[in-house]
Parts: C-alpha cells; structure tokens; sequence
C-alpha cells in the first residue's frame, strides 16, 4: 500500500493531508486558498508526494443524506480524477471539522492559530479514518 493523500475540501480552503508511506498514518500538511487552479495544484501536491489515490472528505448530514455541499464535493471529486488521473474516493467527513477544533482546543493552540491549522488537521482525520479502515482497525470514538 503506497501514499494516500485526502482533502477537506471548503468554500475558501482546502485542507491537505498525507499518510506516511506504507499508508498507515496521517499527518496535516497544508491549506490552499481555493482558486481557478485548485485541480492543477492538487495534481501537483500528488506528484510531488508520489501518492496511490486520492481521499476527499464527503460532507454528509448528521442523518446520512447528500445535501448540496456534498453534490458540490462529489462533482469537484469527478472533475479532480478526470483531471490528475488518480483514484479519487469520497470518505464520509461528518464531524472531522468539530473533531479538528476540540483536538486544538485540548491542545491549547490559540484562536487565532486554530483558524490557520483546522482545515488541514480536519484532512488528516478524515484521512487517519480511511486509513483505518483500510487496514481493518477502526477508529475509536
């Protein structure tokens, strides 16, 4: 199993987030400011990573329904493999975001920090919850 890297796509950012190299751990890597080109650079990110595949994290509602932001990020999913090649899947990102920031929080990281690094630790639990199911260890919590 080779490198994953996953995505909390947003209206303005994009969290980043890659696995180690067997695949087995996540660690934050960075926000991009969303633009025209965000397909091109994600491409790049993936090439320069070597990943395998692509993970974006799938806002679905707290009942399990697709809501417009989840069509939204399907549809920017599609266009993201037609366009770099890579397996692209979708993981269910419910809560990653509230997860993000109460890790921040118990962390002591300050309001101002929080808002810089909360996208990019929310990609890498979405990512570290692939992960896991990947190699049949499930995710505590």
């Amino acid at each position: 199993m080779g490198r994953v890297m996953a995505l909390d796509v947003g209206e303005r950012r994009i969290g980043v987030a890659v696995s180690d190299e067997l695949g087995c751990t996540a660690q934050p890597l960075e926000i991009l400011e969303r633009g025209a080109d965000d397909l091109e650079r994600i491409g790049a990110l993936a090439r320069r990573w070597s990943v395998e595949r692509i993970v974006v994290g799938l806002p679905l509602r707290t009942d399990g329904a697709r809501g417009p932001e989840a069509q939204a990020v399907e549809e920017f999913a599609r266009r993201l493999q037609e366009k770099t090649g890579y397996a692209v899947k979708t993981w269910d990102e419910r809560f990653t975001t509230v997860a993000a920031e109460r890790a921040l929080l118990e962390g002591g990281v300050s309001r101002r920090r929080r808002r810089v690094v909360r996208d990019k630790v929310a990609a890498a639990l979405i990512l570290q919850g692939y992960l896991d199911r990947r190699w049949g260890r499930e995710s505590e919590g």
